[in-house]
Parts: structure tokens; C-alpha cells; sequence
């Protein structure tokens, strides 16, 4: 497989979830569409780099006269703004259609994070799973659980050196590399 491209692809519809999610429906009612989108893309940042996918929120152009536009967020997740006239919907179907085309031995998985049921079919089609909004929300609560308990129950450092909160395996390695055994 190619080194660049990741194993799964998770393209996203901003402002399907945005609307399917409680918590961003009330951002977006009380703050306003900016702090929702910016609200969805930080729970997408962790749940991306966590789960090492390659992530791709996607927001139409919601009928601005505004040019297509991409924004790197991190090393695993990207926003994609869509053209005037240019819906997500639109985007996320070309972006199928075309992945399989040009890669066709790939084994890459295409997942669609959308609860558009006509969406879901069209992706489906191309060879793209399918993800609805409110799996991805159970998802991405799991995942940020998942991390907190890491983080609680990770063993304490035994003293200021690096190499002391390394694993056995981990240290016993470096001290052969250390002395030209490894």
C-alpha cells in the first residue's frame, strides 16, 4: 500500500452533524455556525489521531460566493470548505468515485459520516462504508473515555530520566544498541 495514503479515510458532512448532534445544535443556536464547525473539528482532531484515521470534515459553501478551500488542522485531520454552488454532498461523491478510480488495488476503507439516507446509498455504491451521525458521536465519546482512562492509569515516571519510564522490553533494547549488541 502506499505510505501516504492511511488505512481508513473518514469523510465527514459538517453540517449534517452539526445538525444531528445536540450539544453542536446548541452551540450553533447560542453561539452561532463558527463555534459549532470549530466545536465539531477539535472532538474530530483527538477521535482522528487516536484511531489513526485520515480525516476529512466536509462544509458546502452554504450558498456564499466563496471559493473551494482546505485547512490542515493536524497530520490527521483537514477541512475542506466546497465552492459556491458545490454542496458537501457533492464533494464526498466525487471524492468516492474518484479514490476508487485511482486507486483501485487499494486497500484503503472509505467511511462516510453522514445521516443522510440518500447519501448513504449513493457512497455505498461507490465501495465507501457508511457511518451515521449518531454512531460517530458514541464514537467519538468512547474514544475520549478511552483516553482519559489511558492518561489516569499510566505507570508514574521512576525518576527525571526518560529512559527510566520506558518498558523493560523498551530499555533492556536501548542498552544493547547502547553498547554495539543490537
Amino acid at each position: 500500500m502506499n505510505a501516504t495514503i492511511s488505512q481508513a479515510i473518514l469523510l465527514v458532512d459538517g453540517y449534517n452533524v452539526i445538525g444531528s448532534w445536540a450539544y453542536l445544535q446548541s452551540i450553533r443556536d447560542q453561539k452561532g455556525l463558527e463555534y459549532a464547525r470549530n466545536s465539531l473539528i477539535e472532538s474530530l482532531i483527538n477521535y482522528s489521531g487516536y484511531k489513526e484515521l485520515e480525516t476529512k470534515i466536509v462544509f458546502d459553501a452554504h450558498y456564499q460566493k466563496t471559493v473551494k478551500n482546505e485547512e490542515k488542522h493536524s497530520k490527521s485531520l483537514s477541512v475542506h470548505y466546497t465552492s459556491y454552488s458545490e454542496t458537501a454532498d457533492t464533494y464526498i461523491e466525487k471524492f468516492c468515485a474518484s479514490f476508487v478510480r485511482q486507486n483501485p488495488e487499494s486497500r484503503t476503507r472509505i467511511i462516510v459520516a453522514t445521516s443522510d439516507q440518500a447519501q448513504r446509498h449513493t457512497v455505498v455504491g461507490y465501495g465507501a462504508e457508511w457511518m451515521s451521525a449518531q454512531k460517530l458521536a458514541k464514537e467519538v465519546d468512547f474514544t475520549s473515555i478511552r483516553q482519559k482512562k489511558n492518561l489516569r492509569y499510566r505507570p508514574k515516571s521512576q525518576g527525571r530520566f526518560l529512559f527510566n519510564s520506558l518498558d523493560s522490553k523498551t530499555q533492556q533494547a536501548l542498552v544493547k544498541m547502547r553498547f554495539g549488541g543490537g
